[in-house]
């Protein structure tokens, strides 16, 4: 049964990309003008390395100019004995995995005499032309096709557009080569205009009718031009540069996604008036760890156009870094929340002598409000912790959860097992807390038998990853709590944290950010309807940082997939953004140091 339930909670993954392109679709284009030509393409597992050929003094030179020709500069020197070389290392195979390669022999001399060259010197090597994982392509000038029967099968042809073939001529097509400029001024930034990409597209197609291969020239070498070619399917992405496009296309997987499990997004109603309510009796503070811009916007482009944080009509920024870094983590990050004071990276609810620091929710339990700290990570990790502890270091995870005991919430859920019941010191919490009144649970199964008005549920199973099979934790820890407050007529504060946007930032995995991003949205849309239908609550939905240097360089909002790059694998400084949705929402307009989400939520349920 176990088994069905996952199956059922976890969503299925399609990989944007409808070719599924590895090294083998690089070209090393003018490979011996690299720093080291052969070795850098072949070491990166190329699928094509490409050598300008001059016939000259009876022998074949590779050069892309008759000036650059140097002595030792030979088409034998340079590929075809480390060629082989490799091959007979690996005792046959071309590639350690057998994967093919195409050593394209680009001729720049009269064709005829520097074709009768190349096979006198490839006849010297049958580990080249017998090898069925290595093919031999004769680009540039070519003899007439009328003469290609007159060659050995391993020499194959590189065709062009403008040339009509025969049905045997064809058979001796590798792949179909052409000059993108000639249907294009296209310089590699920004979009190719919509009647160039009409015009590459149908020759691609018409090369792919013919169950060939294609492959562009003077195409630019970036980014943006890698991901237009393999956009419009082309099968061969020349480069001068492999080991930058090898990893690009390494990234591929972790840096796309494209979404299958889309929904509607709530809409909050315009007409409801909350300036008859000046100030609210209820705050949800909504925390996506890791949550830049870019993951919103990433988020809203895989729901095809659709995010409920987006339909929240009030935004503001909030500056994040810590007292001593520019960049900061998420115990001073969130501390500055919790407490209104900026400290030290890793302290957890002190400043930055390592003083304790009251927060709010100690001030807010004693006028008597209810609160709840719910996270989709570890109960004790830095974000929840700032709320209620007073340590050091983010790290000393068993001090953290005793410090509960001395500043409690009605209700704490998320993960932490071990630093609950199986302690290093021995210590039963869970028998603490219940003996202080609470139910606690280490299965969160259990949480809708729970009946208690204060409970702690700790159950690492139930935080595992969206992409591992979490299912509606968020929501169904949200719809709980707030069951559980509308008993009683107190105030409530709820603080509930999406955890592991953070988590896919810093693995680089943007299917992990966006399906986190998305879960996280989600109990974002759960609650703008509960304030709609409660309008003495106000809604906050913000970031502790941005995590990953997420930015965005391809995605279609049609068709749900986006594709991303990490500029690195920890947090940034960027401003984070502030939403707000409720009476007295207008206090979050503008642009503050986040420790003004403490000072403004303060302001709003404490001060008259």
């Amino acid at each position: 049964m176990k088994k069905i339930i996952i199956l059922l909670c976890f969503p299925i993954f399609l990989f944007a990309q409808v070719h599924q392109y590895t090294s083998s679709n690089i070209h090393s284009h003018n490979d011996y003008a690299n720093a080291l030509p052969f070795i850098a393409a072949y070491t990166n597992e190329v699928g094509v390395i490409e050598a300008d050929v001059f016939l000259s003094n009876n022998d074949l030179f590779v050069a892309h100019t008759l000036a650059d020709i140097t002595l030792n500069s030979t088409l034998k020197k340079q590929y075809l004995e480390p060629l082989v070389s490799k091959i007979k290392a690996l005792k046959g195979k071309v590639y350690p995995n057998d994967k093919p390669l195409i050593l394209m022999i680009d001729v720049k001399s009269d064709a005829v005499p520097s074709l009768q060259m190349i096979v006198q010197q490839l006849e010297i090597y049958p580990e080249i032309t017998d090898n069925k994982s290595l093919k031999i392509i004769i680009s540039g000038n070519r003899p007439d096709p009328s003469l290609w029967k007159n060659y050995p099968s391993y020499i194959s042809f590189d065709g062009r557009i403008n040339e009509i073939y025969t049905t045997e001529q064809l058979a001796r097509i590798e792949m179909i080569s052409e000059d993108l400029k000639n249907h294009t001024v296209w310089n590699g930034k920004g979009v190719l205009a919509a009647s160039d990409s009409e015009k590459i597209e149908a020759i691609i197609n018409s090369v792919h009718e013919q169950h060939k291969k294609i492959r562009f020239w003077s195409t630019q070498d970036n980014v943006n031009t890698w991901i237009a070619l393999m956009n419009l399917d082309v099968d061969y992405i020349a480069t001068d540069n492999t080991t930058k496009l090898v990893q690009f296309i390494t990234d591929l997987k972790a840096n796309s996604y494209k979404n299958t499990d889309f929904y509607e997004t709530y809409i909050p109603k315009k007409d409801l008036a909350f300036a008859k309510v000046k100030k609210p009796k209820n705050i949800i503070l909504l925390i996506g760890d890791g949550m830049g811009l870019t993951q919103i916007y990433a988020g809203y482009t895989a729901n095809k156009g659709q995010l409920n944080i987006l339909n929240m009509p009030v935004q503001g920024f909030s500056i994040t870094n810590a007292s001593d870094s520019y960049i900061t983590d998420s115990a001073a990050a969130a501390t500055a929340m919790a407490t209104g004071h900026k400290t030290n990276n890793r302290f957890i609810g002190v400043d930055e002598n390592g003083k304790p620091l009251v927060s709010i929710i100690q001030k807010l339990v004693k006028n008597n409000f209810q609160t709840a700290l719910i996270s989709s990570g570890n109960i004790t990790d830095a974000t929840p912790a700032a709320f209620y502890a007073k340590q050091t270091d983010r790290s000393f995870n068993e001090a953290i959860a005793l410090d509960f005991l001395t500043y409690p919430t009605d209700i704490l859920i998320g993960g932490g097992t071990k630093e609950f019941i199986n302690r290093k010191d021995g210590n039963n919490l869970a028998k603490q807390l219940q003996e202080k009144g609470y139910t606690f649970s280490d299965k969160f199964s259990m949480i809708d038998s729970i009946s208690n008005t204060k409970f702690v549920i700790a159950d690492n199973g139930a935080v595992v990853s969206k992409k591992d099979g979490r299912c509606d934790f968020l929501s169904k820890a949200f719809t709980k709590t707030i069951e559980t407050f509308s008993k009683s007529k107190k105030p409530f504060f709820i603080m509930e944290e999406g955890a592991q946007i953070d988590y896919g930032g810093h693995k680089n995995e943007l299917d992990y950010v966006v399906r986190e991003l998305l879960d996280f949205d989600q109990l974002v849309g759960l609650a703008m309807k509960y304030v709609d239908n409660n309008n003495e609550t106000l809604l906050i939905v913000t970031a502790d940082h941005e995590t990953g240097g997420l930015s965005l360089i391809d995605g279609n909002i049609e068709k749900g997939s986006v594709h991303g790059n990490f500029s690195t694998n920890d947090h940034t400084a960027v401003l984070v953004p502030v939403f707000a949705y409720g009476p007295a929402a207008e206090t979050f307009i503008g642009t503050y140091q986040n420790t003004a989400i403490f000072d403004k939520i303060q302001s709003l349920l404490l001060q008259n």
